[in-house]
């Protein structure tokens, strides 16, 4: 049997242990839709304790062991999609490539209504994730997001523009938002990263 291809950019991720007992043979590959982009999730037996995803031309495929569950694959491909977008984004995601992403967003969300005159990183917001002041037209976004999958750092990025249009949280700002598919997971990532924050940091036990 030839070797897995190696995960390109991204190592591989060893599981938790699995609730999974069967052990039948091991289904051929499986390709999920999901948008204009394609997951297809490729199971072996040789694989014992590690998942890893590698993005193939248009489609990212993602290896998992062969033993694991229908309900084992969905979380992981979920996990690894995540991961992999997040290497990805603090690759790729300089101010220049910040200020083209939000012309982007403003374009296909905000009927490009929204051009703000400077969009970028910054190091002094600790306590959100992003902050905009409409009379300059400027957008900052906290260094804290880097690293974190496209998806939620398009959703700050959003979020921000839209205040260029509509200061406050009332219904009409968030009806700007309402466009954008990926509102409500974004939120709970952000909300589970903060929540993770606030996760008391016990001592490590010492030995007997």
């Amino acid at each position: 049997m030839p070797a897995d291809p190696p995960a390109h950019g991204f190592g591989e991720t060893p599981l938790r242990r699995a609730a999974d007992t069967s052990r039948g043979a091991a289904p051929g590959p499986k390709a999920l839709g999901s948008g204009t982009s394609a997951v297809e999730v490729r199971r072996s037996q040789r694989r014992r304790r590690t998942v890893s995803a590698y993005r193939e031309g248009d489609r990212t495929v993602v290896l998992i062991p062969a033993r694991m569950s229908a309900a084992e694959e969905q979380r992981w491909v979920t996990v690894m999609l995540d991961k992999l977008a997040a290497q990805e984004s603090k690759r790729m995601l300089g101010d220049s490539e910040l200020a083209e992403r939000a012309g982007r967003l403003s374009d296909q969300f905000l009927g490009g209504r929204a051009r703000p005159a400077s969009v970028r990183w910054v190091t002094n917001q600790n306590t959100r994730w992003g902050s905009c002041t409409p009379a300059e037209g400027s957008i900052r976004l906290s260094h804290r997001l880097q690293g974190m999958p496209e998806y939620v750092v398009d959703y700050v990025l959003l979020h921000e523009l839209a205040h260029l249009l509509v200061p406050g949280h009332g219904p009409s700002f968030w009806r700007l938002l309402e466009s954008y598919p990926r509102t409500e997971r974004a939120r709970g990532y952000l909300e589970g990263v903060v929540a993770a924050e606030r996760l008391p940091h016990l001592p490590p036990a010492r030995a007997e």
